[in-house]
């Protein structure tokens, strides 16, 4: 057959670890027998983003900003071990943290459902969508080590550098701490609002916030008053659907999480979506079923797995033991791109393959075709399940593709 052309690239940003190596096969296995695939690629493995000072990572987010629509594989975030092992000029802040600042998007992840995988939840009959915020908190935050004696305090200029207000955060009497400060802005607030609630009308979902306002009053103050302010303009639309919009405390969210049936939007802010995401991943079975896209508030796309880059596999591949790695959420990965563009492009035959793509996919597990994450959790009458290789997993997709 000929191949599916694309007129537009799609941002290709590779990553690391035994992502990288599954990257590169579910490309030549999956994708490249039937697309001319066109992408601009961008390498954000860790010892690239250590040679270029991190500016490749800032490249690809502007990249993504120009054509629309990306598709990223997972990447390390640095931390002290790290350092050491790869011998960084410096620890390099979450390549996620960064293409979200610059896409100013929200991060909307759902798992992947298939017959015979059983959730941990056994109320979960539906899919939970977690839309988390993508700017500020903890990932902009700016901290330090205070010295006992020190005094911090909170401070606030005008523009023109007179002292506007200040606060003290604490008083380090006699004793070492740690001090940090974050922030969050209005107008990103609200693109995150506004975010949520048309995803949820378009998908028909019911959608619930949650922050912790009863102990950071201000704070999270701020995100539960604007969340209610742009409700009222989507407010109609909601109630037309049946649809309906909730704000409670995050505690209280959990418990009303856990004792749902699913089929609803939970919307969360950014260390909160982070947290939350891999407990509703894990619980409907894996963090190799779960999906994740970024969207901006002007219509871009960056699609990724939810998952890390599986060091424990990597090592294991590195020593040339057998893998079992499950590449799910990065097939799904590529299929959103894919999908994205040929929308964007009026390309039907791009998106019908990336459909075909995820069906097979899909269907492979489901007639008992897995990694070995899976075969523990799934039980479908008739079907015993096997156990396949990283590999032999890919290659098994393939046939039925």
């Amino acid at each position: 057959m000929a191949k599916i052309q694309m007129t537009t690239p799609i941002v290709e940003m590779d990553g690391d670890e035994m992502t990288r190596i599954l990257w590169k096969k579910i490309k030549e296995i999956l994708i490249l027998p039937y697309v001319d695939l066109n992408t601009e690629y961008y390498d954000l493995g860790l010892v690239h983003r250590d040679e270029t000072a991190d500016t490749v990572t800032v490249e690809s987010a502007l990249a993504t900003k120009k054509y629309g629509v990306a598709v990223k594989c997972a990447t390390i975030t640095p931390n002290v071990q790290r350092m050491s092992e790869y011998n960084l000029h410096e620890m390099w802040k979450s390549p996620n943290g960064t293409i979200r600042r610059i896409l100013d998007g929200t991060v909307f992840r759902a798992p992947i459902v298939c017959k015979g995988i059983r959730s941990y939840v056994p109320t979960w009959t539906k899919p939970i969508v977690l839309a988390r915020h993508a700017y500020g908190d903890v990932y902009a935050a700016v901290d330090h080590i205070a010295e006992p004696g020190n005094k911090v305090f909170l401070v606030t200029e005008d523009k023109e550098g007179r002292e506007v207000a200040r606060q003290l955060v604490h008083d380090f009497n006699g004793t070492s701490g740690v001090v940090q400060g974050m922030h969050n802005c209005d107008d990103s607030i609200r693109s995150f609002a506004h975010s949520c609630f048309r995803y949820a009308l378009e998908q028909s979902l019911p959608m619930m916030f949650a922050t912790k306002d009863t102990i950071s009053k201000v704070y999270d103050g701020q995100f539960k008053k604007i969340f209610n302010e742009v409700y009222e303009e989507y407010k109609e639309q909601f109630e037309a659907k049946g649809l309906w919009y909730l704000y409670t405390l995050i505690d209280d969210a959990v418990a009303r999480i856990v004792r749902s049936e699913g089929g609803i939007l939970w919307a969360c802010k950014n260390y909160d979506g982070d947290v939350m995401s891999d407990m509703v991943a894990t619980a409907y079975g894996s963090l190799g079923m779960m999906t994740s896209v970024l969207v901006s508030p002007d219509g871009k796309y960056e699609y990724e797995a939810a998952h890390g880059t599986v060091t424990r596999h990597y090592y294991k591949y590195l020593k040339g033991e057998e893998t079992s790695t499950n590449s799910v959420a990065t097939i799904f990965a590529w299929t959103g791109a894919l999908h994205k563009r040929g929308e964007m492009d009026g390309n039907e035959e791009l998106m019908a393959f990336a459909k075909k793509l995820e069906q097979a996919t899909i269907a492979t597990i489901e007639e008992g075709e897995m990694t070995g994450d899976l075969v523990p959790l799934f039980h479908r009458e008739g079907i015993t399940p096997r156990k396949l290789n990283s590999e032999e997993f890919l290659y098994a997709i393939a046939k039925r593709l």
